[in-house]
């Protein structure tokens, strides 16, 4: 019978910045040896950190990861530690977990299947290793395993399913370890965050443990690693199909450290039990990849074009509660370190404070701006603390309509010229909110949501304009839904006059009475067309005969919502190509970069839609 004091860390780690990352590594290491701990294991590729892209494809790149590892070697006196790098061999890189043990590199597993769906493109780097094919490889001057490996640590036999690994059924190495009989199961991961991805994770572990009669263990990366993706750090163990230890998600933390007394004879740990909110992940993940974004990127602060509708004041929020989750778990003194500033606050409320010098918002009025738009940025900028300025467009506006009037030989009107009258009017905003960003240092927050993404419903080089877009990963029915939320369980009160406001891009005269849903269609219903045509690639057709049954919307009208669907978003693939970076926050999105790719030009589903009228 044998006991091992298990160690599991997460990093929050960077591309390139190796110092940073040998140091939260160190750091983590010296934790777990003051916690007693006889065996730490790190996430996948925490040495380089998993969105090195192709940097993974040179041949220095690997090198120095190795470089690295030797570094740590002083650090694995009496501890086992596994830590993921990227290894090169001749011409094939392969994502391994490296094993020290006694100041000694004792081993490297590698990965068996990449990850190639959704936001991952792992075929384009790594090379998958063959199952049950163990060689050696040269370190440090003497030959160490290489491959699908079994380890063993006082008396207790454990392996490796590495991320991707243990997504695949019938074929995964786990089936292999349990005929080797294994004790342990270790899955480093670096697994991008989703909502509601952390209930499936809890399934996979508990599953898993049950399938292989093992004790299964799961670590995660941390943080906004690279732009894109978060990492949410989730540190699980299951026994017996029951989940035994999890720790709290979305730390701001450089690096976490949780340890477990394992008992070969001990088959009754307490079950632990999870909450999973959709609201809280969504305001959790969006907190810290601001909080990473801001200081990864050495900025000063955010600029935000403060609307007073729903998806700028989402944003507002999102920065607010970056703030005060950042404080409450860093501290005022740290949090601020973290950011490279040197405000010192000097009243009994800080976060208010914080956010006065880390966010800027602007109400910029035109014409057909409403005053109750005005009132609702103003109340909510101020409800937070925010630094709120506010400016007229309209000279601008009247400039270059007066100047193309004079060159075209016409006047302008909203029955000719509808679109161009309203671009006109999100662009004129874009030049004087970019010089506001370039004043302050900072980065200019994009608006765009995952519903605008879909159809074009955004002006390009306008309300387009950002260095970030952080909310262009979820769909408008789901921010609609969180402000309310938000409101009442978050107590944010300066949304009390944005939730009762009717989503507007307030471009049209007033008496147009311009409302999103009415140039689009209701977003309950994109929502749903978006899922079936994006996230499960079904045809037009295949969509209609489906949401018939779910909707209860007229035949027709539903054939006139989805032919628009198809043919803006056809239409409006450039306009995705060119969006800000943003974060990936659901189950999927629309950047071509990161998620679902779509040609530029195309037949536009012309006889796809033609399918619906003979239906």
């Amino acid at each position: 019978m044998s006991t091992l004091k298990i160690a599991c860390a997460t990093v929050n780690q960077t591309p390139l910045d190796w110092t940073g990352n040998l140091r939260h590594i160190i750091q983590a290491i010296e934790k777990a040896k003051s916690l007693k701990a006889e065996f730490l294991c790190f996430p996948e590729l925490a040495i380089t950190g998993y969105g090195s892209e192709d940097l993974f494809l040179s041949y220095w790149y690997p090198q120095k990861a190795l470089k690295q590892l030797e570094q740590l070697l002083p650090y694995s006196e009496d501890i086992t530690i596994a830590i993921g790098l990227p290894v090169r061999i001749q011409d094939k890189v392969y994502n391994c977990v490296a094993l020290l043990e006694d100041q000694k590199v004792t081993g490297f597993v590698a990965k068996q299947f990449m990850a190639i769906d959704g936001v991952h493109y792992e075929f384009r780097w790594f090379t998958p290793w063959e199952q049950g094919k163990v060689t050696n490889f040269e370190f440090q001057g003497y030959q160490v395993p290489f491959g699908d490996l079994m380890l063993e640590k006082k008396g207790v036999k454990y392996g490796f399913e590495i991320c991707e690994d243990a997504w695949r059924g019938k074929v995964r190495p786990g089936y292999r370890l349990k005929d080797r009989k294994v004790d342990i199961i270790f899955n480093p991961s670096a697994s991008h965050f989703a909502m509601g991805k952390s209930i499936l994770r809890e399934q996979l572990v508990n599953e898993s443990s049950r399938l292989f009669d093992a004790t299964y263990f799961y670590v995660n990366l941390l943080g906004n690693e690279a732009g894109r993706m978060i990492f949410d750090g989730e540190i699980l163990a299951s026994k017996n199909g029951r989940l035994i230890f999890k720790n709290n998600l979305l730390s701001f933390e450089d690096f976490q450290v949780l340890t477990f007394d394992y008992d070969s004879k001990t088959e009754d740990y307490p079950e632990v039990i999870s909450n999973h909110h959709k609201n809280e992940e969504f305001v959790k993940a969006s907190a810290l990849a601001l909080f990473d974004y801001l200081r990864k990127s050495k900025s000063m602060g955010f600029v935000l074009s403060l609307s007073g509708g729903a998806d700028s004041s989402t944003i507002a929020v999102l920065v607010s509660e970056m703030v005060r989750r950042g404080v409450e778990e860093l501290g005022v003194p740290a949090f601020l370190q973290k950011l490279g500033s040197t405000f010192a606050p000097l009243t009994n409320n800080p976060i208010k404070e914080i956010i006065g010098q880390i966010l800027t918002t602007a109400y910029q009025a035109s014409e057909n701006s409403s005053f109750a738009t005005f009132q609702s940025a103003k109340f909510l900028a101020e409800s937070i603390g925010a630094e709120f300025l506010h400016w007229e467009i309209t000279d601008e506006v009247k400039s270059y309509t007066e100047k193309i009037e004079k060159a075209i030989g016409r006047r302008l009107s909203w029955r000719e010229d509808d679109i161009t009258l309203q671009n006109i009017q999100a662009r004129a905003r874009s030049p004087i909110i970019w010089m506001l960003a370039n004043v302050k240092n900072a980065l200019l927050l994009s608006t765009s949501n995952r519903s605008e993404g879909d159809v074009g419903y955004t002006t390009m080089d306008g309300d387009s304009s950002g260095s970030i877009s952080p909310i262009a990963g979820v769909d408008k029915h789901f921010i609609i839904h969180w402000l309310r939320w938000a409101e009442s369980d978050l107590g944010y009160v300066g949304l009390n006059k944005v939730n009762g406001l009717q989503p507007t891009a307030e471009l049209r005269p007033s008496e147009n009475q311009q409302t999103d849903e009415t140039d689009l269609m209701p977003y309950s219903v994109i929502v749903e067309i978006e899922r079936l045509a994006i996230r499960d690639r079904r045809s037009p057709l295949d969509i209609f005969l489906i949401l018939k049954e779910e909707l209860n919307v007229e035949n027709e009208l539903l054939k006139s919502y989805i032919k628009k669907f198809f043919r803006l978003w056809s239409r409006n693939q450039w306009k995705r190509e060119r969006l800000a970076p943003s974060f990936h926050l659901d189950e999927f999105n629309v950047d071509p970069k990161t998620w679902y790719r779509f040609p530029i030009l195309s037949g536009g589903y012309a006889e796809e839609l033609k399918e619906l009228d003979d239906n």
